[in-house]
C-alpha cells in the first residue's frame, strides 16, 4: 500500500478500492463489497486477490513454477444481466445441421458487448420455452462465450409465440429433418449453398489442404457467381481466371494469381490431407492420417468394408460405417473423379515412418520444449509410429512436458501418466546425446 501511495503521488494511476485487512471476517468484507462495485468500475475485473502486504515477507514465501505463495485469488460469479430478444436467427453449417441463434438487444458483459448467442437446437429452445421478444438472462461461460441462462417470463410481452425452427431449409429451402436419437435437424440438401460454403471452409483449412487467401468472403462470392458448386471445383477456377479477376471476385490479378497458385500447390498434399478435407463425419487430421497409413491411398479406402476399416487403430463403428457411406455415393464418387482428373494426389508415397518403436503408444504435448516446437515434437512421434492426442485421457501413454505446462500436467500426473521432458523423449526414440 506504500508503493500504491508513492506511485499515485508520481501521478501514476493505480487501484482505488483496495483495503488493508487483519481478519479473515474483514478480507470477506472486502471481496463482498468489490463484487458489488464491479459495474461501477472503470475497468472490468472477475475477482479479487487477497496479498500480503508486507513485501519482505513476500520475498521470504517465495513462489512456485506457477503461483505466488503470498497471494490467493477469489473468482466471482459470471456476471448475468437481462435484454431482450428481437429475432432468432438459423444457420446451415457444413454437415446440413441448422443451428438457432438468438439476436439480442445489445449488453456489456466482462469486457465486450454482446447481441448474440446459440440456442443449440429446438430441444434447447423448448427446454428454457425462448421465444422472441422476451426478456432473458445472459452471461459468458468461461468469462468468453455467451449463453443464455433463463427466460423472465414475468415480462413476457402478450402474444409471443413459441419458436420451431421448422421443416424446411432456411437457406435453400429444402426439406429439414430431425434425425433419429438425436436433436439435430439437418438440411436434406448436399448442394445447399450453406453447406458448400463450411464444407469449403474447412476443406481449404490449415488442418486440411491449407489453401491460403480463400476466406469466408472470398468463398461466399465464389459461390454466388456459379463458379463452385462442389469442393471438386475449386481445381477448375484456374479455367476461369479471366473472369476472376474481371469481376474481382477473389481479388486483382495479383491476389487472383496467388489463391490459384495455392490451389495447384494443394494437389501434392498427402492424402490425409485430403481425406480431412472430405468432411465425413468423425474424420478428422488424426483418424485421416491412421487411416492413410493403414489403407496407403485413397483409392484402397473407397473399396474397404466396415470390419475392414475398425481394423485401424481408433477406429469405432460410427465412423467406419460414415466412411463406407461416404465411398458409396454416388455424387462423392462424382467429387473424387473430378479430383483424380485435376490431378489431386491419392497416394500416400511416404509414410514419413522411421520406425515401430513408438507404435500403438498415444501422447500428449504441452509447454514450452528447449528445441522443438509442437509440430516438430509430434512429427518426430509420428515418425516413430507414435500417436498425438490434443487431450490426456487415461488412453494416454506419456505427456511431453516444456517450460509452463498448465493443466495437462496436473491431469496426467492425478493419472498416473508417464511424463517426459524433451530429453526423454529423444531417448525413448533413441536420440539422445548419451
Amino acid at each position: 500500500t506504500e508503493a500504491y501511495a508513492f506511485m499515485k503521488k508520481q501521478g501514476i494511476k493505480v487501484i482505488h478500492n483496495y483495503k488493508v485487512c487483519r481478519t479473515a471476517e474483514e478480507v470477506w468484507q472486502a471481496i463482498t463489497a468489490i463484487g458489488e462495485s464491479r459495474g461501477s468500475l472503470p475497468y472490468d475485473i472477475d475477482g479479487a486477490v487477497v496479498k500480503l502486504n508486507n513485501l519482505a515477507d513476500r520475498e521470504k514465501l517465495g513462489a512456485t513454477a506457477k503461483v505466488p505463495r503470498w497471494a490467493i485469488a477469489y473468482k466471482y460469479p459470471p456476471e448475468e444481466k437481462e435484454t431482450v430478444i428481437r429475432k432468432i436467427e438459423l444457420s446451415v453449417g457444413r454437415t446440413g445441421r441448422i443451428t438457432p441463434t438468438a439476436v439480442f438487444d445489445p449488453i456489456r458483459l466482462c469486457g465486450t458487448t454482446v447481441e448474440r448467442a446459440t440456442l443449440h437446437n429446438q430441444d434447447f429452445i423448448d427446454n428454457l420455452d425462448v421465444r422472441i421478444g422476451d426478456t432473458v438472462r445472459v452471461y459468458k461461460s468461461g468469462e468468453i462465450i455467451p449463453k443464455v441462462k433463463e427466460v423472465v417470463k414475468e415480462k413476457r410481452p402478450a402474444g409471443a409465440e413459441p419458436f420451431v425452427i421448422g421443416t424446411t431449409c432456411p437457406v435453400c429451402g429444402a426439406p429439414a429433418v430431425r434425425e433419429p436419437d438425436t436433436s439435430d435437424i439437418k438440411c436434406q440438401n448436399p448442394s445447399c449453398p450453406a453447406q458448400l460454403e463450411s464444407h469449403i471452409l474447412n476443406f481449404v483449412g490449415r488442418t486440411a489442404m491449407d489453401i491460403k487467401g480463400l476466406g469466408e468472403a472470398a468463398i461466399h462470392s465464389l459461390i454466388e457467381e456459379g463458379c463452385i458448386t462442389t469442393i471438386a471445383d475449386l481445381y477448375h477456377l484456374a479455367d476461369r481466371r479471366e473472369e476472376l479477376i474481371e469481376k474481382g471476385i477473389i481479388g486483382k490479378e495479383k491476389n487472383t494469381d496467388k489463391v490459384l497458385a495455392a490451389i495447384e500447390a494443394s494437389k501434392k498434399n498427402e492424402p490425409q490431407r485430403l481425406l480431412t478435407g472430405l468432411g465425413i463425419p468423425g474424420i478428422g487430421r488424426t483418424a485421416a492420417r491412421e487411416l492413410m497409413l493403414h489403407f496407403g491411398s485413397i483409392d484402397a479406402l473407397a473399396k474397404a468394408s466396415e470390419e475392414e476399416i475398425l481394423a485401424v487403430r481408433d477406429m469405432g463403428e460410427i465412423s467406419a460405417r460414415a466412411i463406407v457411406q461416404y465411398f458409396r455415393d454416388p455424387a462423392s464418387q462424382k467429387i473424387l473423379e473430378s479430383f483424380r482428373a485435376s490431378g489431386v494426389n491419392f497416394t500416400l508415397e511416404n509414410t514419413g515412418l522411421v520406425d515401430e518403436k513408438l507404435a500403438g503408444k498415444t501422447f500428449v504435448i504441452t509447454g514450452t520444449l528447449p528445441s522443438l516446437s509442437r509440430k516438430d515434437a509430434a512429427a518426430l512421434i509420428e515418425s516413430h509410429g507414435g500417436r498425438v492426442a490434443g487431450s490426456v485421457s487415461k488412453k494416454t501413454d506419456y505427456l511431453v512436458a516444456g517450460e509452463a505446462a498448465g493443466s495437462k500436467l496436473q491431469k496426467a500426473t492425478a493419472l498416473g501418466i508417464a511424463i517426459l521432458d524433451e530429453a526423454g523423449l529423444m531417448a525413448l526414440v533413441g536420440q539422445s546425446d548419451t
